[in-house]
């Protein structure tokens, strides 16, 4: 049976992972936990999984738990710890990444800015301490499931995207988004922060930086294309141009469950069946990166490299939580990261402090452009 720490359960990956873990238990058992700011879910989780510890990443909580962002670390390298799963949003999940994987566990994660701020760091990491990286997104579990097995014919990846709430909007209407509908996700339901990057297709850059190291392929090898329905998760294409897909109903606990048990897999009667027919028509068109402008400042930044996609994912968070506190509407979320990357002097991401002073920077930047 393996230890799992779960970090950031009480976020809606947290959960659907404390969900397979259910239906899992002979296989596995909760060691730790950890929250952000809902003690009362914490302490409900806690009661049913009695885990050997349970904290709160947020110091400002009131709570009898341990709290601060120290707890990540604690949990993540708990010795009785065999997996964690890194559901925490945001750049706060970066050290709990690297002290996992230096310490020699497996990590599922969720958590894509870890690899996004700091990817070189993190493979690095994980040579260093013999960790593992398994991811749990879905399209780059898709991608994992299709090269199961075998070696080095990989040619391209082309991720999908659902286009979120405004796949048909013009730029104009996008503009003056509200908060209600740009959490309105056609087919995911997810934490406000990811909705509102699924919505902007930051998300999307995100992903396409995270398979760059993940699959160690170039931006020229890795295409995103636009699919409503949410079925086709990626395709992966081979290097004699064979084309192998990974399909499934839109649900986080299907690649959850494969990143604890990659590469095997593990009976679980709690995911919906794929049915062809039911699934209907499935379509495909361009991303329009002319007006999802945060997907291409995103991807411009993973090409540009060293502290670039660091300071891209700062200034996202801070422009994206100023639209959530409904103080800038939605089209200044592109207006300052655009400002923030063209202001950036890139460096070399080789050290953490620089990867750290890149992100408190680009932080200062993007609230200075949204004053």
């Amino acid at each position: 049976m393996r230890g799992v720490a779960v970090l950031g359960s009480t976020g809606s990956i947290g959960r659907s992972t404390l969900a397979v873990l259910s239906r899992q238990r002979e296989h596995f058992r909760v060691v730790a936990l950890t929250g952000g700011r809902n003690t009362d879910l914490l302490e409900a989780q806690r009661r049913e999984w009695r885990p050997e510890f349970a904290g709160l990443a947020d110091a400002n909580v009131a709570s009898r738990l341990p709290s601060g962002p120290a707890v990540l670390i604690e949990a993540a390298t708990h010795p009785s710890v065999d997996i964690v799963v890194n559901a925490v949003v945001g750049a706060a999940g970066l050290d709990a990444t690297l002290a996992a994987l230096r310490a020699g566990k497996r990590v599922a994660l969720a958590n894509k800015e870890s690899l996004v701020m700091a990817g070189e760091l993190v493979l690095e990491a994980a040579r260093a301490g013999g960790g593992e990286l398994v991811p749990v997104d879905s399209e780059h579990s898709a991608v994992l499931q299709c090269l199961a097995g075998r070696g080095g014919e990989l040619e391209r990846l082309i991720l999908t995207a659902s286009g979120g709430p405004f796949r048909d909007w013009t730029a104009e209407r996008m503009q003056a988004a509200s908060v209600e509908e740009a959490l309105r996700h056609p087919t995911w339901r997810m934490g406000n922060k990811i909705s509102v990057d699924s919505a902007t297709l930051a998300n999307k850059a995100l992903e396409v930086i995270e398979a760059h190291f993940l699959y160690g392929l170039s931006y020229d090898h890795i295409e995103v294309v636009v699919h409503a329905q949410s079925i086709v998760h990626a395709f992966v294409e081979f290097a004699d141009g064979s084309v192998l897909a990974q399909l499934g109903f839109p649900t986080m606990e299907l690649p959850i469950l494969y990143a604890l048990t990659h590469p095997v897999r593990l009976p679980d009667t709690g995911v919906p069946r794929f049915d062809p027919v039911s699934a209907g028509a499935l379509t495909f068109e361009p991303l329009r990166a002319d007006v999802f402008r945060t997907f291409a400042a995103g991807v411009a930044a993973g090409r540009a490299g060293g502290t670039a996609p660091a300071a891209f994912n700062a200034a996202n968070e801070v422009a994206v939580a100023a639209f959530l506190d409904r103080r800038i509407p939605f089209g200044r979320i592109p207006d300052t990261v655009h400002a923030v990357l063209d202001a950036h002097a890139v460096q070399p991401a080789s050290a953490l402090e620089a990867v750290r002073e890149a992100d408190r920077w680009a932080r200062a930047r993007a609230l200075e452009e949204m004053s």
